[in-house]
């Protein structure tokens, strides 16, 4: 990983690669489970189901799923392991250390959702499913590449932001509080040493992700505010940054 590299906005970028030691079975799994739990109940809703891992790699990553209701009418995906271990934060973000991923998906998503399920019965189609395998991907990321994620950070979907899936051509994710939510939600209080954040997950464009990097994360958050980009995953929504006559200017 090369911390020099900086984007065109003065952003860092990092180039990150695996440590090669194979499997790694996850310590200290589930230590937050009740707490982030609570949590979400309080300021999101009832948990309708826990998708649990069988086997986990370095941190033992669960997802905790809020079903659509009349008052809030999206599916909201939340993780809970990621905050089991400390992220590799620089010097000076210490109070950053600890974090959780988040998702929110329309109400008439693909969800087969009976309690008691499988998280692979309740997403037969991979279609439907790649939210969810992102979700987790980036719970483990920081940890399996010893690095870190916050506010702002993009993941692209390979080294040209390839689409997330067939239904889709948003490929890259970035990290934001989910605005959709109160305020309240966006950190737990563990202990005077452990606070943990959760982060909303934004699928965006090739073209947004190359915008951000240029312009900064403010400046995409103002076209995301002129086009009314929701939390919510759309995935035919409408391309904020898409290029735009002969000389390819935004």
């Amino acid at each position: 990983m090369s911390e020099e590299e900086k984007s065109e906005s003065g952003s860092p970028v990092f180039r990150h690669e695996a440590k090669d030691e194979g499997f790694v079975p996850a310590h200290g799994e589930d230590v937050n489970i009740e707490a982030i739990s609570d949590h979400i109940e309080k300021h999101i809703g009832p948990i309708e189901s826990v998708f649990h891992e069988i086997v986990s790699h370095l941190v033992h990553i669960d997802v905790h799923w809020v079903k659509a209701s009349k008052e809030r009418p999206y599916h909201a995906f939340i993780t809970s392991g990621m905050s089991d271990l400390p992220m590799h934060v620089p010097e000076g973000l210490e109070d950053q250390a600890f974090a959780e991923v988040m998702i929110l998906l329309p109400e008439d998503w693909g969800i087969d959702g009976e309690i008691g399920k499988s998280m692979d019965e309740v997403f037969k189609d991979e279609a439907n499913y790649w939210p969810i395998g992102w979700l987790k991907t980036i719970a483990r990321f920081p940890h399996e590449y010893e690095t870190y994620m916050g506010w702002g950070h993009t993941i692209p979907n390979g080294e040209e932001a390839e689409a997330f899936g067939t239904n889709t051509e948003l490929g890259c994710m970035l990290l934001l509080p989910c605005l959709d939510l109160e305020p309240e939600f966006f950190e737990l209080k563990i202990s005077e040493e452990k606070t943990i954040r959760f982060y909303a997950l934004y699928p965006i464009y090739k073209e947004e992700m190359e915008f951000k990097l240029k312009k900064g994360t403010e400046a995409l958050l103002d076209k995301f505010d002129k086009y009314q980009v929701s939390s919510v995953l759309d995935i035919k929504r409408v391309n904020t940054c898409k290029k735009k006559g002969f000389l390819g200017l935004w």
